[in-house]
């Protein structure tokens, strides 16, 4: 699938990987209950990994945006 219907799946709590990923790469989901010193935050997402952090901040390549290979991970 597109990234428009990736992102879409995203917002309303879905988590989707891209199938050309060929690495660590878990899946990608929406936190929308983050807070900060006690201080909610705007919504952000987070990429999954089976590296050491295993969660990083995730920020979409222009590839990303174009890619047509997202899928839905259960």
């Amino acid at each position: 699938m597109g990234f428009d219907k990736a992102i879409n799946a995203i917002k309303v709590g879905k988590k989707v990987v891209r199938t050309g990923w060929d690495g660590p790469e878990l899946f990608i989901f929406q936190v929308v209950d983050g807070l900060y010193e006690g201080q909610p935050i705007s919504p952000y997402l987070l990429i999954k990994t089976t590296e050491t952090p295993s969660y990083s901040i995730f920020q979409p390549t222009s590839c990303d945006v174009l890619a047509d290979d997202w899928q839905l991970v259960d």
